[in-house]
């Protein structure tokens, strides 16, 4: 529970961090596992081993190492000119391969992807990287774990690259979907009562009026509705044929 607690918290401060800022992400981590870890928020102290059910099958940097390379990495990340789609896999694989903290490091590894395709694209908030892997977890260690024997990134970064567009288009098609369901429903509102107002179907619908102008603003476009008459005293027509 407290790890759940935790991870939730630092999610919610997604729009606060600072993509290329180390500072950011050790505060990330002190907040996603701070009541489990004791020297959360600090870089680990011993050196680790990455099991498997056949062994050992990643031996990280000395602990003595993780404060420069992560200097580093967040210096590549601050200067790099890769796409940010490219950027955000390279700086996840290198982050897990480093694997700076005694716990933690999976779920702050995919944390700061979310964060580094949110700094390009807001619409990253609602795909985490997280849940991304969430449903193909089995196949992204088993990608790692390749990518760290032939020791470069490519095969991790065209793992996370298809998985990241697959979760988009899914993204793309449910949001069409809610859109479509949102018109006949605004639609359905209007034939009971012609003269409804925004504010009254916002209502209804638990949806914003800034929502609901916005699909207001389409269906007229697209010829489905019309205004007669002024927005105080006038009323919505249903057309019957879309212009």
């Amino acid at each position: 529970v407290s790890e759940v607690e935790g991870a939730i918290n630092a999610y919610k401060k997604l729009e606060d961090y600072r993509y290329d800022n180390l500072e950011d992400l050790l505060l990330a981590h002190k907040i996603m596992m701070e009541r489990v870890l004791k020297i959360a928020g600090n870089f680990r102290n011993v050196n680790v081993g990455i099991g498997n059910n056949k062994g050992i099958s990643h031996v990280a940097p000395n602990h003595r190492l993780v404060p420069e390379l992560m200097k580093d990495l967040f210096e590549w990340l601050r200067k790099s000119d890769e796409h940010p789609l490219i950027k955000s896999c390279v700086f996840h694989y290198e982050f897990e391969f480093i694997h700076p903290f005694s716990d933690g490091n999976g779920r702050i590894g995919r944390l700061w992807q979310t964060v580094i395709l949110y700094n390009w694209k807001k619409v990253f908030s609602l795909i985490p990287t997280e849940s991304i892997i969430r449903d193909n977890q089995e196949e992204y260690y088993k990608v790692l774990e390749k990518s760290d024997k032939v020791g470069e990134s490519t095969l991790f970064i065209e793992f996370m690259l298809e998985i990241i567009l697959s979760s988009v288009k899914s993204s793309v098609k449910s949001s069409v979907k809610s859109s479509v369901k949102t018109e006949d429903r605004i639609l359905e509102e209007i034939r009971k009562k012609p003269n409804i107002t925004m504010k009254e179907i916002a209502k209804i619908l638990e949806i914003s009026v800034r929502g609901i102008e916005k699909q207001i603003a389409k269906l007229k476009k697209i010829g489905k509705i019309s205004r007669i008459g002024s927005s105080r005293s006038g009323y919505w027509k249903i057309e019957s044929k879309i212009k």
